[in-house]
């Protein structure tokens, strides 16, 4: 993934309504959500959901689908896992990177 895309994508996850929008299609999953599911639970305007898609899609982090009369958004994973990817492919310098338990962290 280069680095210009990543760059794109925590942009646009980088505003508080965007990213609950993203995670609540996250937690949707495969099915995704409805727009207006998503207005509703959210509390975000119609409106204003429609500006926050339009972003999140532009890059890459969501996918938009015609079913009948409705449009279903997804989060798309594959992108989500390659940001993931990008941000740890070279974590800790090759070493382990699990931290070790807050009490041998302590001084006790």
């Amino acid at each position: 993934m280069e680095e210009a895309s990543v760059v794109k994508a925590l942009a646009a996850l980088a505003q508080p309504v965007r990213l609950q929008v993203f995670r609540a299609l996250v937690i949707a999953g495969p099915r995704g959500m409805l727009p207006s599911t998503m207005a509703e639970g959210l509390g975000i305007a119609p409106s204003s959901l429609s500006f926050h898609l339009k972003e999140l899609m532009g890059a890459g982090l969501v996918t938009q689908e015609r079913v009948g009369r409705h449009l279903v958004y997804r989060a798309a994973y594959e992108r989500m896992n390659g940001v993931i990817g990008f941000l740890t492919e070279n974590c800790c310098a090759g070493t382990s990177c699990t931290a070790p338990p807050a009490a041998a962290n302590c001084g006790c």
